[in-house]
């Protein structure tokens, strides 16, 4: 049910590292396409239980964006979130317009990316 997700990823994760990644998450959303027995899109957060949680992804099949699909997601995370402080993501400039209606604001940060690792296929720890 997790297959074609990490669109233009160079080494995108297999379906069991994104299915461990789904586990290891704090709040998952699941947007699941019955008929089709797939999921259509997933959003995750993680959080240190007190003040923040951090949105690490938000993806949608291709086949299913322009649907609303990733609002009706964030709008049902920011539902599970709604007593934290703080909740942040990093996205691309492109796609601030869409995180902005959910009353999000652009913010400075800072990323370390280590590609290598990509796939997942690495523990982290």
């Amino acid at each position: 049910m997790l297959k074609g997700f990490f669109v233009d990823w160079p080494d995108p994760p297999a379906p069991e590292a994104h299915l461990k990644l789904l586990k290891n998450s704090d709040a998952v959303v699941l947007a699941i396409d019955t008929k089709r027995r797939t999921v259509a899109g997933f959003i995750t957060a993680i959080s240190d239980g007190v003040l923040s949680c951090y949105i690490p992804f938000l993806e949608v099949l291709p086949e299913y964006q322009g649907k609303g699909i990733g609002r009706a997601l964030v709008r049902k995370m920011f539902q599970k979130l709604k007593k934290a402080y703080m909740i942040d993501l990093f996205c691309d400039t492109n796609l601030q317009a869409f995180y902005k209606r959910f009353r999000m604001r652009p913010s400075t940060g800072m990323a370390f990316r280590n590609y290598k690792n990509q796939s997942g296929r690495k523990l982290i720890f």
